[in-house]
């Protein structure tokens, strides 16, 4: 007997059909999200083999926080709740613990320490939650990300992660992530039975500024305690050594490029230190030992604005620029109202006057802040160094001091070219009597020039915190150096200035392999003692009719 379907009873299937299929659609989702927090729950295993799996299965699931949970765990931030065996991340919160739950990140709250313990691993498990992260971040959409994967990647290569890499390198368009993974394969390629792969990986390399490519290269020309060479074909050996010659040639030009640089850092520091002391020297005429110590009350400055935000240690530091500047323009104006303007036109009571100034602020420091040297704190963002390559690094506190001090200059140079105290300024230093006949108060010029000198030493001081301890003598350090910079640029030049300090700081730099720290300074103070024979005003001669007499 046959059984006619009708179409309402056809339309009651298909819905319930319809509702079975979401509902085990649901299931399923529900299924595959007790599965990660039950794979994220195994982590606490104390069996490494298991734990091992379970870091397997972890990094198989579809689910963004596993990154973050396999991060946390390498890093020592995964946690066990003690009472409810819960899989936390925890954050140090001074004496206690902020914690959130692993597999979905929702908060808990803060906690003692002796609530939780941390999920411990071996070496082993390390290494290859390293490799595993970093196979995960292959993928991110961020270049940054993928170039560090393919550097840990590259540090325990093996043929998984190998095939992975090549097909990464098939899809990339990052042109450093390329180089990085271009490295790293041309290196595997070095073990190869083929010949021609490893003639082919030598050739790769040869383009590379690597200290890898050059320990590999080295090893294939290199030979052993029989003095044979260790590796037998001689087309290899001989393109490794081309090789090794074209990554040398590049080599000495990042030295010279790194010598550069360190002799600018040391000019910055130099051209700050000296650059108040232009002004000062070239307008009034006067040999200001205390100079070294403006430098000194900038850098104390600094170390009491730190002490005033503990916490803001960035913001600290931009706010002793100011500071320091104030504090040491304040003193230098005291200075010469007080004790300077009664010695015009008697150098030698003038320099003996500010050598006794020095002793009694040096004196004054040690009592407030006693004879120790004071350390500055550096902020985050001037530590560590910009690593161009393995061969060629930029010290972030140096680079941003140059980039300071030429700041700095700009400004003084701007204040001397549009302001009324710059152009009184440059009419006393070329012509003070005519000046005076002008009706410019030079007294008043005087006091406000030698003010600005001290505070840009300050200034300099706040720069020189973030290289050097903070004592007493720091400014001892500094004046000679100061005073060579001046006479050898030109005495009340600012440009001059710039150009002897940075000329000054690449040629120590440049002596100090061959002739050592000390010898290359008295080398460098012969040079300008003979050079003043020839040019007695410097690079850069004041104009003016003063300046001739």
């Amino acid at each position: 007997m046959k059984y006619r379907v009708t179409y309402p009873v056809k339309f009651v299937v298909l819905v319930l059909m319809l509702f079975s299929f979401i509902g085990t659609s649901i299931a399923q989702e529900e299924a595959t999200e007790l599965t990660f927090s039950a794979t994220v729950s195994r982590l606490k295993v104390r069996a490494l083999t298991a734990k091992g799996k379970a870091i397997e299965q972890l990094a198989k699931f579809q689910n963004s926080r596993k990154i973050l949970i396999l991060q946390a765990l390498v890093d020592g931030d995964l946690f066990e709740v003690r009472d409810s065996g819960q899989i936390v991340i925890a954050e140090s919160k001074e004496d206690k613990y902020s914690i959130v739950l692993a597999d979905n990140g929702n908060g808990i709250g803060l906690v003692e320490s002796s609530a939780i313990k941390k999920i411990k691993l071996n070496n082993r498990l390390r290494s290859k939650i390293r490799s595993l992260v970093a196979t995960l971040q292959l993928n991110s959409a961020a270049a940054e990300v993928r170039l560090q994967a393919v550097k840990t990647l590259g540090k325990s290569i093996n043929q998984q992660s190998l095939f992975t890499l090549k097909k990464r390198a098939e899809i990339e368009k990052d042109d450093d992530v390329l180089d990085a993974l271009g490295l790293v394969i041309a290196l595997d390629n070095l073990n190869s039975t083929d010949r021609l792969i490893r003639l082919k990986g030598i050739e790769t390399l040869k383009q590379k500024t690597s200290l890898k490519a050059v320990n590999r290269l080295q090893a294939i020309i290199d030979k052993n305690n029989e003095g044979q060479f260790i590796e037998p074909d001689a087309e290899i050996r001989k393109q490794a050594n081309s090789a090794l010659v074209k990554i040398q040639a590049r080599l000495q030009v990042y030295a010279v490029a790194e010598t550069v640089f360190f002799g600018l850092s040391l000019g910055a520091v130099l051209v700050l230190a000296a650059i108040g002391l232009a002004i000062t020297f070239g307008v009034m005429g006067v040999i200001n030992m205390a100079h070294g110590e403006m430098m000194m009350l900038g850098a104390y400055t600094t170390y009491v604005m730190q002490l005033l935000l503990p916490h803001h240690i960035g913001l600290s530091l931009i706010l002793s620029i100011p500071a320091a500047f104030m504090v040491s323009g304040i003193v230098g104006i005291g200075i010469e109202r007080g004790i300077i303007r009664h010695l015009y036109g008697r150098p030698l009571e003038t320099l003996l006057a500010t050598f006794g100034v020095s002793l009694v602020l040096q004196q004054a420091v040690r009592s407030i802040f006693s004879p120790l040297n004071r350390s500055v704190i550096t902020p985050d963002w001037m530590s560590g160094s910009w690593q161009i390559n393995d061969f060629l690094s930029l010290t972030w506190n140096r680079l941003y001091i140059l980039v300071f001090c030429l700041l700095v200059f700009a400004f003084l140079l701007q204040i001397l070219r549009r302001t009324r105290l710059g152009l009184e300024v440059r009419a006393v230093s070329q012509n003070r009597n005519m000046a005076k006949a002008m009706g410019i108060p030079t007294d008043r010029v005087d006091a406000m020039t030698f003010g600005l000198g001290s505070g840009i030493a300050g200034v300099a001081g706040v720069a020189l915190s973030q290289i050097t301890n903070v004592g007493p003598n720091l400014g001892q350090a500094y004046i000679v150096d100061s005073f060579m910079v001046v006479v050898f640029g030109g005495v009340g030049n600012l440009w001059g200035t710039l150009v002897a300090g940075f000329s000054l700081g690449i040629a120590n730099k440049v002596l100090e392999p061959y002739a050592g720290a000390v010898l290359a300074k008295i080398l460098v103070l012969v040079f300008i003692i003979l050079f003043i024979q020839k040019r007695p005003r410097g690079l850069f001669p004041q104009k003016g009719r003063a300046a001739e007499s």
